[in-house]
């Protein structure tokens, strides 16, 4: 038989929903925050719904819940004091989210990093292979020039079996270069906004309606009718390009005022006696940018 829960002793809980049918009906769970149980369940994830709900449990003193605006609507209506947390999964995922969404930001998907010192044939081997194709054709390269198997992997810094092994590979089986993390994900993106795409407009050849098609694919109207226009690329003409700001008209004296033995403020005055209202943080950043060669 169902255990009976005593709801004027429940004071900690997690909200959640959960997949009746996807897309199409869901529901929302509640679990014990202490014994980390099961409490209750109902078929909405609705807010009115689950509002209600709560009010049914009148000692609430804590909601662990996910980013959802519904439920936080919903639990400030049944109980405006109780103490909204989020979850550990959803506020490790948020942190994670907005570093990444910084980092692509700030940094472009390739950075140039200029040799400043004279490298050993061992670490500028090891600059030339970063991945294992790479790693592969240098030592069959090697090993035509000569060298021993003992040679080639101090070169690499790999031991005497991974050359072996490396070797054993006939040159017309070496695997294709892969490419970088960030160039995969961007491609990755790409190809997925495409089905996206093709399938807003087959959908609409079909004849289903834009207000249709946007609560199908979770889009609004406007991002449905921008997938409709024929002119629409999935590829941003803004990727990877760099935003001009005050700087920009400067930049050239700042790298010959930098290359002079300036200091960041010396060049900071000269500039802005010129007409730059940008801060000193901003030169900074631009020299820790800017690619030397």
């Amino acid at each position: 038989m169902p255990l009976i829960i005593d709801k004027s002793k429940i004071e900690k809980i997690c909200v959640d929903d959960f997949t009746i049918r996807k897309r199409f009906s869901y529901g929302t769970i509640m679990v014990d925050l202490e014994t980390h149980r099961i409490i209750d369940i109902i078929p909405s994830r609705e807010s009115s719904d689950v509002k209600i709900w709560l009010k049914t449990f009148p000692n609430l003193k804590i909601v662990s819940r996910d980013g959802s605006l519904t439920y936080a609507a919903a639990i400030t209506g049944a109980h405006p004091n109780a103490v909204q947390i989020s979850d550990r999964f959803h506020l490790i995922k948020g942190l994670t989210e907005a570093v990444t969404r910084f980092i692509i930001r700030k940094f472009p998907s390739r950075l140039e990093i200029s040799a400043v010192t004279v490298l050993t044939p061992e670490m500028q081997a090891l600059y030339d292979t970063s991945n294992r194709a790479q790693r592969i054709k240098y030592a069959h390269r090697k090993r035509k020039e000569g060298l021993t198997i003992a040679e080639i992997a101090l070169l690499l810094h790999s031991t005497v079996k991974t050359i072996n092994r490396y070797l054993s590979i006939s040159e017309n089986e070496i695997p294709e270069d892969r490419k970088i993390s960030r160039e995969r994900q961007h491609q990755l993106a790409i190809e997925q906004k495409q089905k996206e795409v093709d399938e807003t407009r087959e959908l609409y050849k079909q004849g289903y309606s834009i207000e249709y098609i946007g609560k199908l694919m979770h889009h609004i109207p406007q991002t449905v009718k921008n997938y409709l226009d024929p002119s629409f690329s999935v590829i941003s003409v803004k990727y990877d390009n760099r935003i001009p700001g005050k700087l920009a008209p400067y930049e050239n004296q700042v790298l010959e005022l930098r290359s002079q033995g300036h200091t960041y403020q010396e060049i900071h005055n000269i500039i802005s006696n010129a007409g730059y209202s940008g801060s000193v943080a901003s030169l900074r950043m631009f020299m820790q940018k800017e690619p030397f060669k």
